[in-house]
């Protein structure tokens, strides 16, 4: 690089405080300057971080010409119209996942960026996880013959007061915060689904708080996803064909380790083939990593999470919402409201 990319940080909660260094931790890159609408918290993020300026001011942010990227990392609600006023002043921008609440918000936002000619990715950083390509080497390679079906789960307990996922709204729910690592991973495999069947628990204010999908495919595949917020599912998942299978060791979309049970009744039943590839930071550094050189090179989208895949998961989606709108069981406070 013939000088360093500058980069912005928007956002001070959880997922900034691991992904920030991993983003600093890349070669010929300067964090120069944080926001939070508390310019107090950004301040104290900035001297943590050894970031030199902080400021409450997003419109000063984007309009920084010293800034080449923005890296946002807000409440979900927040990401469409946030993202929009960076990309309208020309900032390249990756955009913690999801980049939006709908398919519709996630075009409007990639079509701005074609437009004004500027990087744009949602950070999904599972894609580029070194394990997650391992898959996709063995699964290439023929290791358990053609896929044919998928099962994750994302199901954790998370406290009502950690986060907004919690709040009604278009942000909240697990499906945009958690079912996007299931689905993302089913259509990385299989693609876009034919059809797919979901069900769950919703309450009266429309977030979701539990679903399972069925996601099917062409020739019999399928996937089955299950996630929730007020439970635990299997943190796993696991990749199944007519020679074995493979499982990413819980939490897949940010494991270090799978497991090949294919090759031999050995490896199937007893001791299956272990890999187990180290993290880099917090894991963060290599999606980081190809984000910074696909914006030093002027591409405006990453082929590793294209703006195809990003739109045919928020189609799927959208599906699984409607769907839930419709079928979902209610929440044990509305059965005791009846």
């Amino acid at each position: 690089m013939s000088r360093p990319q500058r980069w912005a940080v928007v956002g001070t909660g959880t997922i900034s405080r691991s992904a920030v260094p991993d983003l600093m931790a890349c070669e010929g890159v300067e964090v120069t300057i944080v926001h939070s609408r508390d310019p107090e918290k950004a301040a104290a993020f900035a001297a943590e971080f050894g970031i030199p300026r902080s400021t409450g001011d997003y419109a000063a942010v984007v309009a920084d010409d010293s800034i080449d990227a923005i890296y946002l990392a807000t409440p979900i609600a927040t990401h469409h119209a946030m993202t929009r006023q960076a990309l309208l002043a020309g900032r390249n921008v990756l955009v913690e996942k999801p980049i939006a609440t709908s398919a519709a918000e996630a075009a409007d936002l990639f079509a701005l960026a074609a437009d004004r000619g500027v990087f744009l990715m949602e950070a999904m950083w599972m894609k580029f996880n070194p394990v997650f390509r391992r898959l996709r080497q063995e699964i290439a390679e023929g290791r358990i013959g053609e896929p044919r079906s998928l099962r994750a789960g994302f199901g954790i307990p998370f406290p009502e007061d950690m986060g907004t996922r919690f709040e009604a709204g278009p942000g909240g729910g697990a499906l945009l915060d958690q079912g996007i690592y299931p689905v993302t991973l089913a259509h990385a495999l299989f693609g876009e689904p034919q059809s797919l069947h979901a069900g769950g628990v919703v309450r009266p204010d429309g977030v979701d708080l539990a679903h399972h999908v069925t996601l099917e495919f062409s020739q019999g595949r399928f996937a089955q996803c299950a996630t929730s917020m007020t439970e635990f599912t299997d943190l796993s998942a696991s990749v199944s064909g007519p020679k074995g299978w493979i499982v990413l060791s819980p939490p897949f979309w940010a494991t270090t380790s799978l497991q090949v049970r294919a090759g031999s009744l050995e490896a199937i039943f007893v001791t299956p083939e272990a890999v187990d590839l180290p993290r880099e930071g917090n894991g963060y550094v290599p999606m980081m990593r190809e984000v910074v050189e696909a914006i030093e090179a002027g591409l405006t989208e990453h082929p590793v999470h294209t703006v195809a895949d990003t739109l045919s998961v928020f189609r799927t989606l959208d599906e699984i919402r409607s769907q839930l709108t419709r079928t979902a069981a209610p929440s044990a406070g509305e059965d005791v409201a009846r």
